[in-house]
């Protein structure tokens, strides 16, 4: 690269790099909102956040940065990944430049009225105290799609925003092919004898799972030099930086698996996100790829690796550590409870086969929404029905039934097929990892998880954003997304599990 073209691109790292300075400030008010900000202080965090928001958006479609991406965009001595960087950077340059500064900053207040709202309606267990600025965020959300703009479905310029390239037509036939195999699974283990788990709902004291998750991330390699975790009303990870990630758990004394294995999985997403090159900061490449494949690094962990019986051996002389009522416990035991299959109204607490009909019965209801077929008063009503006849249950109240998810507060509408999405990709990841590594089930029942950083580190993290979720599926498992690898993972483990019982 000449030295013009040098100058150039240090020029656009370097904004790029001040608009992520700005990203990160407004993702610790995010994180802290969510774990420690007093409820007095809801307002004006809310004002806070949009002040942010619109300082990123304008620096971003900041004239000067446009004419630099285009100038770097026409020249041919950039290596392939300088290349690729200035091409998404340019792309992401054209959609926010369709947003008015007024917009974003409308989006992000209604977003915090909304979280704060939702936190209120669960205390009170009443869908009405959300209804009105959840109305307000769709109403943005389906003005954001027309903003956007889109082909087929508005619903699909919000899907792109979660996983680049998803459409209704694709997800509708995706689930389709999924659906079918996963009733009969269902009703095939539905007459069987049901795994007893009621060990699992002792009490358990929450100082000791505290510590007990804390031992579990860190041997999962979870570096708590770069990180930590705290207690929220929802699970989530957040990043500022590949050193500075941030992961929250929630514990009921009653079931030291919603901790634990909300644990695993968060340590799944921050170890993406500690994985990713710290000297790609602001840039595509030191970006994650996807919702969909960062889901798939949080189901490998929690699921793939997580439930099977490998890694419960390993466990269980640390889980005995903490909870001496499970001193009896023998691996194969908790290995057929922690996979129970049985419906249920949680989806965070969902096993892995009932899980994706959670999944299904969110994405229709979010096309309905954003198309303006359903009202969000009727929000309620359609949720009940559609638990009833997927899975065959009544919800007795909003806080088990609508209000259960935060991410409509966050105007997250989009996000929940990327769910079902990444526990696809991480069965084909798993799979190919096993091909590669014969031995790996010793190795993980051994507490040596080294072969699958080094595959995740090699195959997914250091390439950021550089390729979409099919790109990447193709370049590290030689084929594209194949449900046969998922179908086979589900119908292995609940042979097994139900087999054994």
């Amino acid at each position: 690269m000449n030295m013009l073209n040098q100058e150039l691109y240090g020029q656009y790292v370097a904004r790029m790099r001040k608009i992520a300075d700005v990203n990160y400030a407004l993702a610790v008010l995010q994180w802290d909102e969510e774990t420690y900000l007093p409820p007095a202080g809801a307002t004006l965090r809310g004002q806070q956040m949009a002040t942010l928001s619109e300082i990123s958006h304008d620096l971003f479609v900041d004239k000067e940065l446009g004419s630099l991406l285009l100038e770097l965009n026409g020249r041919a001595d950039l290596d392939s990944a300088q290349k690729k960087n200035v091409e998404l950077t340019l792309e992401d340059y054209e959609k926010k430049k369709k947003y008015s500064s007024a917009f974003v900053r409308q989006l992000s207040e209604a977003a915090s009225r909304a979280y704060h709202a939702w936190i209120d309606a669960r205390k009170q267990n009443s869908f009405s105290v959300f209804e009105k600025p959840l109305e307000e965020l769709v109403q943005l959300k389906r003005k954001e799609a027309q903003i956007l703009g889109f082909t087929q479905h508005p619903y699909n310029a919000l899907l792109n925003e979660f996983e680049k390239g998803a459409t209704v037509s694709w997800l509708d036939g995706l689930f389709e092919d999924i659906r079918k195999p996963l009733k009969a699974l269902l009703d095939k283990i539905s007459g069987m004898n049901q795994v007893n788990d009621q060990f699992l709902h002792q009490n358990f004291n929450k100082d000791a799972q505290w510590k007990f998750g804390l031992e579990i991330l860190r041997a999962i390699g979870f570096n708590f030099e770069a990180g930590r975790q705290d207690i929220s009303e929802h699970p989530f990870t957040t990043s500022f930086n590949a050193k500075d990630v941030r992961v929250t758990t929630r514990i009921g004394e009653n079931d030291f698996s919603s901790m634990t294995w909300s644990c695993i999985h968060e340590g799944g997403h921050a170890l993406y996100e500690q994985g990713l090159p710290i000297e790609e900061y602001g840039l595509p490449s030191g970006e994650a790829c996807s919702l969909g494949i960062h889901e798939s690094q949080s189901r490998l962990w929690e699921n793939s690796i997580g439930r099977s019986l490998s890694f419960l051996e390993f466990m269980l002389p640390i889980l005995k550590k903490y909870f001496p009522q499970l001193e009896s416990a023998q691996a194969e035991t908790l290995f057929s409870a922690i996979n129970k299959v049985q419906p249920s109204l949680i989806r965070t607490e969902a096993d892995e086969l009932t899980y994706h009909f959670h999944v299904m019965i969110r994405y229709e209801l979010e096309k309905k929404l954003i198309e303006g077929s359903l009202p969000v008063k009727d929000i309620p009503a359609y949720w009940n029905q559609a638990y009833r006849e997927y899975l065959g249950l009544q919800v007795p109240d909003d806080k088990q039934g609508c209000l259960q998810d935060i991410h409509w507060s966050h105007g997250s509408f989009g996000y929940f097929p990327t769910y079902s999405l990444g526990s696809f990709y991480a069965s084909q990841f798993f799979a190919a990892i096993e091909k590669e590594n014969p031995g790996l089930q010793n190795e993980i029942r051994m507490g040596n998880f080294a072969a699958v950083s080094l595959w995740l580190k090699t195959n997914v993290y250091r390439y950021g954003r550089l390729f979409t979720s099919a790109e990447l599926c193709n370049k590290s498992t030689l084929e594209p997304l194949n449900l046969k690898y998922f179908l086979n993972y589900l119908e292995g483990k609940f042979n097994r599990v139900y087999v054994m019982n």
